[in-house]
């Protein structure tokens, strides 16, 4: 079966910028299988959008992180201040120079959601709709951001994301039920990681 056909130009921004203090260490670089956590969780991006965004630290060297050559990274000293300052100062420079009508908000830590599911969301995206997927009546990433949402996102701060923005444009949001569990699970401790690593040698 082929996969349904985005109709509205989508970009993905990725938020790459916090510390994982939980973790332990810099989780990004953490092995997966022959890819680092940050590798495996860009690719489903990369392999289905033209453009991809990613969202760094102030002090990261890109070069280090072994980023695709075509993605663009966004460093501002205020991401060190929460995902709400990450997800802003990446909507601001979507907004200044990106002409897609939608950016699609993935984290870091998820490496296990379906193209499938990537897929059917992209087919729902519009300029005037937030689309957000859910697994057993769970919200989960990647969410899908109309353009006229992109205003309210560049003003966000804090540590909250986007909730306050789903929130007051609660009219707007289409829940998507994907029977994905991937559009859930992250990796904030050593153990989920080992997790994923046993589902992977599993499947």
């Amino acid at each position: 079966m082929s996969e349904p056909v985005a109709l509205t130009p989508t970009a993905a921004l990725m938020l790459a910028a916090g510390y994982g203090r939980r973790f332990g260490s810099d989780k990004r670089t953490a092995d997966l299988g022959g890819a680092s956590l940050l590798g495996a969780s860009l690719a489903l991006p990369c392999s289905m959008l033209d453009e991809v965004w990613i969202v760094l630290r102030p002090d990261d060297h890109s070069s280090e992180l072994g980023l695709p050559e075509h993605v663009n990274v966004v460093q501002h000293a205020d991401t060190a201040l929460g995902m709400g300052h990450s997800l802003a100062a990446g909507a601001r420079r979507l907004s200044r120079e990106s002409s897609a009508d939608c950016l699609a908000l993935f984290l870091a830590d998820m490496p296990q959601i379906r193209r499938a599911t990537l897929a059917t969301l992209l087919a729902l995206a519009s300029p005037t709709r937030i689309v957000v997927p859910t697994c057993a009546q769970r919200r989960g990433h990647p969410v899908l951001f109309g353009r006229a949402f992109w205003a309210p996102l560049c003003e966000l701060s804090g540590d909250q994301g986007a909730r306050s923005v789903l929130a007051r444009y609660a009219d707007a949001v289409e829940l998507v039920e994907t029977g994905d569990p991937g559009v859930l699970l992250d990796v904030d401790l050593p153990q989920d990681l080992q997790h994923l690593r046993g589902a992977d040698s599993m499947g």
